[in-house]
């Protein structure tokens, strides 16, 4: 079996008749959404670029005599005010079922958007014990398992969502989270709530051919961070094996077929699409930690893959004494795509020398993309680094600090006295500052 071929079997074993994905596969849209009724509402990217999928998706609905109103879809990250409109577009609606045609910010947006339409600030305001002032915004869902509270409490169901993937990144058609980004002070925020994952996906590889050289890097990285941040904390867990084996499998499809992908070479888009699909599946089995929490608060400097991408390393180090096995199979890895010397012997390495080959491989895996490998090179000041102290001890984000497997515990102060030595080391590039636990 190939490692396509393999991680279509996963794929299948996942998710089941719930997701679509391959090439040529757009014109099941319709199809999916007919499950749910004879009205949805389509958002998408009013984007040239997207008019010609947007009319494949139109057709399939009208064959399936589904109608449909189109409305626009999110910015980058999905800001509040995209995500409030589109809710009060739904709640004026009233379809059937939400289509979100997009990459992850328009679905994260839908997502929540769902959520925002369905639940009276009365409801929310009972069952949360939030107050009138923020019973109608999005805030009491941040965190997790809020949703689910609602829903359980109101019994109502939300309205369903169709999920059709346009890039190949952050999986978001495949999984619980939803991000939402505050501008006003650079401030990404998360739900996470099992009640929000899309009953049916659609990821049509296909769609990516052409895609931007930055969407595909960050979206590859998001993928690569997606895999190893859950991989890294599963020592000890009971999907530890199925980790290693999502990680292995999507690392190799991504760094092997990504320079191939830029190219829109067909194979390796879809290898790449499968690979970061991988990265779906492996953060509904476990969760990100450091990385993805230190990204929420650059979102006005770097797209969120680069971001992670560049924090990805340092925390690798800080996490290599509770991570042997996890670097050995990683590095064999990026020892075989020419990031590590052929000759070196990864096993015979202490943890710490360890930690440092496979996130000096990582750094040139980066570099050879030409993306920066600092927060410094990035442009982040020492105003980012104190948002993203700051923001690790947001109880909101706590769930970040509970997936890392050298857990931090802010009332012990160990926000100063480890992360931020990580977060330095990230500014300026030297390892030497990080300080294991």
């Amino acid at each position: 079996m190939t490692e396509k071929e393999e991680a279509r079997r996963l794929l299948e074993e996942w998710k089941g008749d719930n997701y679509t994905f391959g090439l040529g596969v757009l014109e099941k849209v319709g199809e999916a959404a007919k499950e749910f009724g004879d009205r949805t509402l389509l958002v998408g990217s009013s984007s040239r670029w997207a008019e010609k999928h947007l009319r494949r998706i139109k057709r399939s609905l009208e064959d399936e005599g589904v109608s449909y109103d189109v409305i626009r879809g999110a910015r980058p990250n999905c800001p509040r005010e995209d995500l409030y409109r589109i809710a009060l577009q739904i709640s004026s609606h009233k379809p059937d079922s939400v289509i979100a045609f997009g990459g992850g910010s328009t679905i994260d947006g839908v997502k929540a958007a769902i959520v925002l339409a369905t639940y009276k600030p009365s409801e929310v305001s009972e069952v949360l014990g939030v107050d009138w002032a923020a019973a109608g915004t999005i805030d009491p869902y941040f965190g997790t398992g809020m949703v689910t509270k609602v829903r359980e409490a109101t019994r109502k169901e939300l309205t369903p969502m169709i999920a059709v993937q346009t890039a190949a990144s952050s999986a978001a058609h495949l999984t619980k989270y939803s991000n939402i980004t505050d501008p006003l002070v650079g401030q990404k925020k998360l739900i996470v709530d099992e009640a929000i994952t899309p009953p049916k996906a659609v990821f049509d590889y296909g769609v990516t051919l052409g895609a931007p050289r930055s969407l595909t890097l960050d979206g590859a990285l998001d993928g690569i961070s997606h895999l190893w941040e859950v991989f890294m904390g599963a020592t000890g867990k009971d999907y530890y094996e199925r980790s290693r084996l999502l990680t292995t499998l999507g690392f190799k499809l991504i760094i092997n077929n990504l320079k191939s992908a830029l190219e829109d070479d067909v194979n390796a888009r879809v290898a790449l699409g499968l690979g970061t699909d991988l990265g779906g599946y492996s953060i509904m089995i476990g969760g990100t930690n450091g990385p993805h929490l230190g990204s929420f608060s650059l979102v006005d400097i770097l797209p969120h893959g680069r971001a992670c991408a560049i924090l990805l390393p340092y925390y690798t180090v800080f996490f290599s004494p509770s991570i042997r096995d996890q670097l050995i199979a990683v590095g064999e890895i990026l020892r075989e795509a020419g990031f590590i010397p052929g000759d070196a012997d990864l096993r015979s390495l202490g943890a710490r020398d360890l930690g440092e080959a496979v996130a000096k491989a990582m750094i040139s895996f980066n570099r050879s993309l030409g993306f920066p490998t600092t927060l410094s090179e990035a442009g982040a000041t020492e105003d980012h680094l104190r948002r993203m102290l700051e923001a690790a001890k947001d109880p909101q984000l706590k769930m970040k600090l509970l997936n890392m497997p050298v857990p931090l515990d802010p009332e012990a102060g160990d926000i100063e006295k480890y992360m931020k030595w990580v977060l330095k080391a990230a500014f300026n590039g030297d390892l030497s500052q990080i300080r294991t636990k």
